[in-house]
């Protein structure tokens, strides 16, 4: 194999590494629904919480002189919340950027801001907005304004099933993957969700979240359809052994430019709780 071979694919698997390892926060599966449900902040006692976090990578190696590897990376991510009386405010904010030899690999973040009213009654009110790019599948920007009503059907201890749903009006820009193509698009769609949270057992506990999104495109006449969701099941093997299975899925029936489809993420692991 050539010396130039050689170091693309080795540029290649060291940017699958850090994709799959991460730089401190990695980036959802489709950045164009955003699983608000995994980023929700709890507490019994606190009426603001907080989460953020910072950091920076930078290395040159190669095994040659005249093949060197040069990476930077960048990632910040924030996650707030405050509460007002009966109602919650959101913030969350993540970005996410890898540069390899001065080659943008990873150019990735979003901003979404969400009210969340009579946060604690069955029936409660969203009023959410949000700004996210994906430059790796060609969008830059997205930028969506939306309301949902979401009803809790469930207030056992061992299980949870809520659903909600609403109208939002949804901007994007998507370059064509193969060519410079710019291509603008907007709709006003139908956006609505399932929420499933149950203990199977005193071992297993589910998690599943379905996201739906519908919207009618003029332009060809005809309705563009976007289902996204992410399936955990979390098995107590012992004591202190803990097996995670989480299965993520994005589908898209007619995409505005050609990228993929169907996209997913599987990942399983073990975690040991000292």
């Amino acid at each position: 194999m050539c010396k130039d071979k050689k170091g693309r694919i080795g540029r290649l698997l060291l940017g699958l590494l850090v994709g799959l390892m991460g730089i401190g926060t990695v980036p959802s599966l489709d950045a164009q629904i955003l699983n608000i449900e995994q980023h929700r902040l709890r507490s019994d006692s606190s009426r603001f919480l907080f989460k953020g976090s910072l950091g920076m990578q930078l290395f040159n190696r190669s095994a040659a002189a005249d093949d060197p590897v040069n990476l930077f990376g960048l990632n910040a991510s924030v996650n707030a919340q405050y509460e007002v009386g009966r109602h919650a405010f959101i913030a969350i904010g993540q970005m996410n950027y890898l540069e390899i030899n001065d080659n943008p690999w990873l150019n990735f973040g979003f901003a979404h801001l969400r009210g969340h009213l009579y946060a604690e009654s069955a029936t409660s009110l969203e009023i959410f907005g949000q700004y996210s790019y994906d430059n790796f599948r060609g969008l830059d920007p997205r930028m969506l304004l939306g309301a949902n009503i979401r009803q809790r059907l469930t207030s056992q201890e061992s299980v949870e099933l809520t659903v909600g749903g609403g109208p939002m009006m949804e901007w994007e820009r998507w370059q064509h993957p193969n060519t410079d193509e710019i291509r603008e698009v907007s709709f006003l769609k139908l956006n609505a969700f399932l929420v499933v949270r149950k203990s199977l057992s005193e071992w297993v506990d589910l998690n599943a979240i379905t996201y739906y999104q519908v919207g009618y495109d003029e332009g060809i006449s005809a309705l563009r359809h976007r289902w996204s969701g992410t399936v955990n099941i979390n098995t107590r093997l012992s004591k202190r052994w803990s097996l995670n299975n989480a299965f993520q899925y994005s589908y898209e029936d007619k995409p505005i430019v050609p990228i993929t489809r169907f996209i997913f993420d599987w990942r399983v692991g073990l975690s040991i709780d000292l």
